[in-house]
């Protein structure tokens, strides 16, 4: 059964933004952290910002100022607003609460910031 659902990427030139959805299930929603985290090539999957049922968020250094994460209740739908996107954003991105559940991890989506 899938748990999480990752939308929302593509293609973006640098200074570009782009907004991620990661559809949950409504228990998964109402009970954990969620997170978004990304995997460049070659490098180790990152914490890149969570949110907690109550509304609270934390951002990974590189990413404060431009990321900006929020969770739509009605939906059960957390999303990532990202302006700013640098090349090294490019990444796939993917959502788990936090901390990680591996059963949780979905397809993820492919984000690419490039001229």
């Amino acid at each position: 059964q899938v748990q999480l659902v990752e939308s929302g990427g593509g293609l973006v030139q640098p200074g570009g933004s782009l907004r991620l959805s990661c559809a949950a299930s409504r228990i998964i929603f109402n009970s954990y952290v969620l997170g978004w985290y990304r995997q460049a090539p070659g490098k180790q999957r990152e914490l890149v910002a969570t949110i907690t049922s109550a509304g609270s968020t934390n951002y990974e250094d590189s990413v404060k100022g431009r990321f900006t994460i929020s969770r739509d209740n009605a939906k059960n739908t957390v999303y990532l607003q990202m302006n700013s996107l640098k090349p090294e954003d490019t990444a796939v991105y993917y959502c788990n609460t936090k901390p990680i559940r591996p059963n949780y991890w979905g397809q993820g989506t492919q984000v690419t910031v490039s001229s």
